[in-house]
């Protein structure tokens, strides 16, 4: 190689996922799953805050927020997690159902391994912020 030459940077998370209508198509299945999973609607919180906001106001943040930290153009407008979720006392069971019907729902599109292992790190570090100690 010559002093000039680069290497190319790998695409970015966004861009291997196929943008932005990819990443909403997907997160309209997840929502979807979440918003009436029982083992998440059994927190009586978890219940009352599904039933009080729209989903589709819902799916557009978490597709704006993954978007985001999938290193799209978008830029979430959303609250940070500990607020919107410490209250509702989500404990490591429930996160575990949440994470094993993001699981399904990767499934259902088949999304590579290398992307889907980046998702799921994106996802698990907003645990701490939500998950109850």
């Amino acid at each position: 190689m010559s002093e000039n030459s680069t290497v190319p940077a790998q695409p970015s998370l966004y861009d291997r996922l196929g943008g932005v209508y990819a990443i909403a198509t997907v997160i309209d299945d997840f929502i979807d799953r979440v918003m009436t999973d029982k083992r998440l609607n059994a927190n009586a919180a978890v219940d009352e805050a599904h039933h009080r906001v729209a989903p589709a106001g819902f799916k557009y943040l978490v597709t704006e927020m993954l978007c985001w930290a999938a290193g799209g153009p978008q830029t979430y407008s959303g609250k940070d997690m500990a607020t919107t979720h410490r209250h509702l006392n989500i404990t490591a069971s429930e996160w575990d159902a949440f994470m094993d019907d993001l699981d399904q729902t990767l499934n259902k599109f088949k999304v590579p391994s290398v992307e889907r292992a980046e998702i799921i790190a994106i996802v698990q570090s907003t645990r701490g912020d939500i998950v109850i100690a």
